[in-house]
């Protein structure tokens, strides 16, 4: 797995994070009954409200590795930066890292800024440019994924990240380890990934 850290321009050393302004959002029982297939198919539900890799996913949807550009690694301190309230759970002073997640051939597919703890960001992300689940399965790491929300919504800088049209599905979640919050995750996925998935909405 090649893993490229891009230099810095307009789209990659943001100063805030891309949130989705949101149409909708669901919480944790919207995320454990799903949602009807005219509002989002069934297997674009599988990636969104599963609890898999979605690093691993996109790489057996696209048949290429999934590359990671980190676009951001900023120390934040006690800050809750607009992220999802689940932050709170994630012990200060937090460190947030921001990535995109591509083919191969340069395909954006979907967009990740995760919260950590930042004495302890170097113990799981040892080599920081890695995937997060290449990195936890390098260490063997037993985790949990939580899924606890799920939005819909638009983003201008997503919009030209991804060079599709919003709006966009995303999620997020935490990572569990021994019993403990490891970190907040929050993913947005390209419509691009309808060449693989079909239709985002049936009927």
């Amino acid at each position: 797995m090649t893993v490229i850290i891009k230099p810095a321009n307009n789209l990659t050393l943001p100063k805030a994070w891309h949130c989705l302004t949101p149409l909708w959002q669901g919480g944790e029982e919207i995320v454990q009954k799903g949602l009807p297939h005219t509002q989002l198919a069934p297997a674009w539900q599988l990636l969104i409200l599963g609890d898999g890799s979605p690093t691993r996913h996109l790489q057996l949807l696209t048949g290429e590795p999934t590359e990671v550009d980190v676009i951001d690694m900023s120390l934040i301190g006690m800050d809750l930066d607009g992220a999802p309230e689940l932050i709170q759970a994630v012990p200060g002073p937090r460190l947030r890292r921001q990535v995109w997640l591509r083919t191969l051939s340069g395909q954006r597919l979907a967009y990740a800024a995760s919260w950590w703890e930042a004495s302890h960001v170097d113990e799981y992300l040892q080599n920081r440019a890695l995937p997060i689940w290449a990195s936890l399965t390098r260490l063997r790491t037993e985790l949990y994924r939580d899924v606890q929300g799920i939005h819909y919504g638009n983003s201008s800088a997503l919009e030209s990240a991804f060079e599709q049209p919003g709006p966009f599905w995303g999620r997020h979640y935490l990572f569990w380890h021994h019993r403990k919050p490891l970190t907040l995750i929050y993913e947005v996925f390209s419509p691009y990934l309808t060449k693989y998935l079909g239709s985002i909405q049936l009927g």
